[in-house]
């Protein structure tokens, strides 16, 4: 199983670094009064990791929220 995984992470990170290799050209992204321009993988790459931490804040914030409704309340 393990051969198996690492042969994936293999064919995923090649997938990546062959995006990467063909999508050189420059991207400009506009947000409000800023104005950000890179490579289209660069963007990609960032529009990743803000999914990554907003998908993160959100789960947190849900189960925070879950797990104080299901908690008996105390007596006092």
């Amino acid at each position: 199983m393990r051969f198996i995984q690492g042969v994936l992470l293999l064919l995923f990170l090649g997938a990546i670094g062959l995006f990467a290799a063909q999508n050189t050209g420059p991207l400009t992204v506009d947000f409000a009064t800023w104005r950000f321009t890179g490579p289209v993988a660069l963007m990609a790459i960032a529009a990743y990791v803000l999914g990554m931490l907003s998908g993160w804040t959100v789960v947190s914030y849900l189960s925070r929220s879950i797990r104080r409704v299901s908690e008996r309340p105390r007596d006092e």
